[in-house]
């Protein structure tokens, strides 16, 4: 009997990651397919001839390499500031007492949960009366109102986890509160840190409402709204282009998570440890 569940189990979660791999694994697939055998019908599980001429087409005679550029500079822009941020707020949370801080950190909680969309008329005209609206720099400024929060609360708990001990002996033995948490607290934080940018990271990468809503140019326009004001419009999508787009912008999130990994587990399994 425990055998049959435990292979009923296996196949079950099987089951589950092929429905959730098959998507990424047609849209692989659809990359590197003849424009005639798209809708092919039947359709091919794998393409009868090879091509990467879509990936060609992308690079050469579209503003991908535009987009793409902007994307890494907002995405890594935002995650440097959101982290920065985060780790002093949290550190700030933790370590110092003084009046509000609990319903400070809850109010700060309460921020991530607004709808995006209830933020972005009045961002959007304090970016304009700024003078910084169309801008990646505006687009930095949106993403962290939305990033920061739960970043924010995330670090809270790593810092939680790291014992007060630590930090009051490097006190004792001559540092500077400045120099305790360089020497003694941002070590212990890395893997919180790591797990935070990632986070920081990915949201940054896939979002689409502000960019679409602040920005209009394409030379500030990052690949979520570029590919899919240059590949879909009304009346046809350029399925091949798109789906090749769609590989391109994943592989840094993957080469991220490839390089990452044992840092992130790390740093969720700290984020449950309450010291």
């Amino acid at each position: 009997m425990p055998t049959i569940r435990k292979i009923a189990l296996n196949v079950f979660a099987w089951t589950i990651v092929l429905a959730v791999a098959f998507p990424l694994f047609w849209m692989l697939v659809t990359s590197v397919k003849p424009s005639f055998e798209l809708f092919r019908r039947p359709p091919t599980m794998l393409p009868e001839t090879w091509t990467f001429e879509h990936y060609w087409h992308l690079i050469e005679r579209t503003n991908f390499l535009t987009y793409f550029r902007n994307s890494v500079i907002l995405s890594t822009a935002t995650t440097l500031v959101v982290v920065a941020i985060a780790t002093l707020g949290a550190y700030s949370l933790v370590r110092f007492k003084y009046n509000g801080r609990e319903s400070l950190a809850f109010l700060v909680l309460f921020t991530y949960l607004l709808p995006s969309v209830v933020l972005i008329i009045p961002l959007y005209l304090l970016l304009v009366n700024l003078g910084l609206a169309n801008t990646i720099f505006s687009l930095v400024i949106a993403y962290t109102t939305f990033a920061l929060p739960y970043a924010l609360w995330l670090l809270r708990s790593f810092m939680a986890g790291i014992p007060e001990d630590l930090e009051s002996a490097a006190l004792v033995d001559g540092a500077s509160r400045l120099g305790a948490f360089w020497d003694v607290i941002l070590p212990q934080l890395l893997p919180g840190i790591i797990s935070t940018a990632l986070f920081t990271f990915i949201l940054s990468w896939n979002e689409y409402l502000y960019a679409l809503v602040l920005v209009n140019s394409d030379s500030a326009r990052p690949l979520t709204t570029g590919v899919m004001n240059m590949l879909v419009s009304a009346f046809n999508i350029e399925w091949s282009l798109l789906m090749a787009a769609s590989v391109m912008m994943s592989v840094p999130l993957i080469i991220v998570f490839a390089f990452l990994q044992s840092y992130l587990t790390r740093g969720f399994g700290a984020g449950g440890v309450k010291g």
